[in-house]
């Protein structure tokens, strides 16, 4: 290369746009804390984790079949003071926390119903993280 000659300039990988609903920031939410292995799902390890007070987030589906399953969860949440936010179906949370299997081509070859997570580590801070935050903030 000569002295004449410009490098190109490398262009920042662009942020992550803000998610148009709470859905789709929790989403995003639920994905970066798997990555950085601060889950905990289902009942047992989520009502461990609420307990011990290590928990920042809680996700109920609101198609739990089990009343006294939701009764709990709500209870410690309200209790320990952890912000709780409900899904619409377990499926999706399921999808969400990684429960599904995938083939090669990346279409779903079955999907586990999730009815409980919960955030101990969000890991990196994100702009759906803070959409998030903010819901709670306002309510």
């Amino acid at each position: 290369m000569s002295d004449t000659e410009e490098t190109p300039e490398v262009q920042p990988q662009a942020e992550d746009d803000m998610p148009s609903d709470l859905m789709s920031a929790l989403k995003e939410v639920l994905k970066r804390a798997r990555a950085h292995d601060g889950l905990a799902i289902g009942l047992h390890a989520a009502c461990k984790a609420l307990d011990k007070r290590a928990a920042h987030l809680c996700v109920l589906a609101e198609d739990c079949t089990e009343a006294a399953y939701t009764r709990l969860v709500e209870a410690l949440c309200q209790s320990h003071g952890i912000d709780l936010i409900k899904v619409p179906e377990r499926l999706k949370l399921g999808e969400w926390v990684g429960l599904g299997s995938y083939d090669s081509a990346g279409n779903v070859k079955k999907m586990v119903a999730c009815s409980c997570a919960v955030v101990k580590d969000y890991g990196e801070s994100s702009k759906a993280l803070t959409m998030v935050l903010e819901h709670f903030q306002r309510s």
